[in-house]
């Protein structure tokens, strides 16, 4: 297989792990495959992709690109249509450029990786894309209640209505992220920021038995601190199972699971802590 050019774009990007997984999948299978972070800003996607030659491939997208990106992809995937964001673009040898949404799946993957309990409610907080593509995951595992939490519920508008749209029609309803009542549901998720994680968002998500935090650096957050013998989804587990499914679509190999998340836990072993 001739050699491709792959990255992951953002902003802030420097943090990403995405290249030591994708690196570390083209290693385990001998592939002369290049991967590395590029510094994109929100309105710069278009002219990064204009500066592309046929040899690049793929493209990992984090924030503020997932939802720019929608409007760029002459093709997207029914689940990236649902979502409202892409963050994998595959530029095909047909000069097309088609975009999907492997937070969705790896989301779903990484749970079911860790738990098989019943998850028939869940509070996701945060209203971004990452909070869009998450709920829409638990909605695809069996969640009939979904209750987002954000500082500005007028901000989780795209959010609650993509959530409202799956098949499932699950009942979506919004609430302020600071509060003092339980969240007694199934499953929480954390889409915040470590420093939105007060003491007490902490002790408001203590009744659920499954924590998914979708962070992995800083790690561990307050809330996967606070886990103790609960079920805890960690942000690493979604890295590495949507990047799986995105070397997948940008290789057409089946990725390298474990050699993969080896690579990952290995470099957020190294990383001094913040």
């Amino acid at each position: 297989m001739s050699a491709r050019r792959c990255g992951v774009l953002g902003d802030p990007v420097a943090h990403s792990l995405s290249p030591v997984l994708h690196r570390a999948g083209y290693a385990a299978l001998g592939l002369d495959w290049r991967y590395d972070a590029h510094r994109v800003p929100a309105g710069g996607l278009a002219g990064f992709l204009d500066g592309l030659d046929p040899e690049w491939r793929g493209l990992s997208l984090t924030m503020p690109l997932k939802r720019e990106a929608m409007a760029l992809a002459d093709r997207v995937t029914d689940r990236a249509r649902l979502a409202g964001a892409v963050n994998t673009l595959v530029l095909a040898d047909d000069g097309f450029l088609s975009g999907d949404n492997t937070d969705l799946p790896g989301a779903a993957a990484a749970v079911r990786e860790r738990t098989s309990l019943p998850l028939a409610s869940a509070a996701v907080l945060g209203g971004g894309a990452t909070a869009t593509s998450t709920g829409l995951a638990l909605a695809d595992l069996g969640a009939r209640s979904l209750r987002v939490l954000v500082r500005d519920p007028s901000r989780a508008e795209e959010t609650v209505r993509a959530l409202r749209a799956h098949p499932s029609g699950p009942e979506v309803t919004t609430g302020a992220l600071a509060g003092d009542d339980p969240l007694d549901v199934d499953v929480v998720v954390s889409t915040v920021p470590a420093v939105a994680q007060t003491p007490e968002l902490v002790a408001r998500c203590a009744p659920a038995p499954v924590l998914f935090e979708v962070l992995y650096d800083p790690w561990p957050t307050p809330l996967a601190a606070s886990a103790g013998d609960r079920v805890l989804v960690g942000g690493l587990d979604l890295l590495v199972h949507q990047a799986v499914m995105q070397f997948d679509l940008f290789t057409g190999l089946q990725a390298p699971l474990e050699a993969m998340r080896e690579a990952g836990e290995r470099a957020l072993a190294g990383r001094s802590p913040t």
